[in-house]
């Protein structure tokens, strides 16, 4: 269905640049990705990484629907929350500081404070954090990342109030406001 050949990337970003492809709705395509981070086609997981990695990369948001794009078709998939999950991080040195390197299940990386920025959400008691990603789109941290995190947490102050959080290249993101 996807012309998966007339795909070009960004020299910069190494993604293909869908940002500049503007092409006509196809159609619906039975893609499911579940909210564990597993992409379901037909009824059935898509057990090659590469496939994965290749759909997300050409992955488009819009108007809060998801779509897989390329220069001549666009076909809408389902999203059940977030298309991304990350599930690696590290503290990286930067020139504005220590800062906290996500890597999603499709290999995407990106530093909180300069190429993402870091929210919970979801009602309260049950909320959930993510990440924001290219093109309006955003990660879900897996359970075992933001377990992890949670034990770097120290004192910050913000616009939005104090309490503990994190410090990524210099910015201040607060999960745990003081009551």
């Amino acid at each position: 269905m996807l012309d998966l050949n007339a795909l070009e990337k960004d020299k910069k970003s190494g993604l293909p640049p869908v940002h500049t492809w503007h092409p006509e709705f196809c159609g619906d395509m039975d893609l499911v990705v579940k909210a564990n981070g597993d992409w379901i086609h037909d009824g059935d997981k898509i057990k090659r990484p590469k496939m994965v990695t290749l759909f997300s990369h050409i992955l488009w948001y819009e108007n809060g629907e998801y779509f897989l794009v390329t220069p001549v078709e666009k076909v809408r998939i389902q999203v059940e929350d977030a298309p991304f999950l990350v599930t690696k991080w590290r503290y990286i040195d930067t020139d504005k500081g220590q800062a906290i390197e996500f890597t999603t299940l499709t290999d995407d990386v990106v530093v909180l404070g300069e190429d993402c920025e870091l929210w919970l959400a979801g009602e309260e008691r049950a909320e959930r954090p993510y990440i924001s990603m290219r093109y309006g789109m955003k990660a879900m941290l897996h359970r075992n990342v933001f377990y992890q995190l949670v034990e770097e947490l120290v004192a910050v102050s913000t616009p939005q109030g104090n309490g503990m959080g994190l410090m990524s290249a210099g910015q201040a993101y607060l999960l745990i406001p003081d009551e």
